[in-house]
């Protein structure tokens, strides 16, 4: 995904997502129900942060009468799966723009508008690490979110 300001995905490009992760949990005997496929497709399919509430009303509007727990469930799987990330400063998902690979994202959240853009940044990731082994701390496979405020909120534009 490119720029921070995508609305929707191409179906092309969310077919594409959702193939991807498809055969990731093939590959690792994971079990990517109609469900957590659905949950992981709205979220691909909205190209920004969304939170779990969002999701269930998006659901909803489809007939499907889940309640939230259900989708916390699905995030939670899709989360241990490498396909979506958690941003615990917007309490939103994004997708993964590198499922299935060992990667620390980091991900820049405007502050102004919501968006968030993933980068794999190798630098972070090699600073972090050898901080945390010299203090005999270990840092699992999180993303490290920054807050601040992208360019087209910094020009004023919606």
């Amino acid at each position: 995904m490119s720029g921070l300001r995508i609305k929707y995905l191409k179906p092309a490009l969310v077919a594409e997502h959702l193939a991807r992760a498809d055969a990731l949990c093939a590959a690792t005997g994971a079990r990517l129900t109609p469900l957590r496929r659905r949950v992981l497709e709205l979220v691909v399919r909205s190209g920004r942060p969304v939170g779990a509430y969002e999701l269930l009303d998006q659901m909803r509007a489809c007939g499907h009468k889940g309640a939230p727990p259900t989708v916390y469930r699905a995030l939670d799987f899709l989360q241990q799966q490498g396909l979506v990330h958690r941003i615990a400063m917007a309490n939103a998902y994004v997708a993964c723009s590198h499922p299935g690979c060992d990667h620390h994202a980091l991900i820049f959240v405007c502050t102004e508008c919501g968006n968030a853009l993933e980068l794999e940044e190798t630098q972070v990731k090699a600073s972090v690490a050898a901080r945390a082994e010299a203090v005999g701390f270990r840092v699992p496979g999180q993303p490290i979110e920054v807050a601040g405020t992208c360019p087209l909120c910094q020009e004023g534009r919606p």
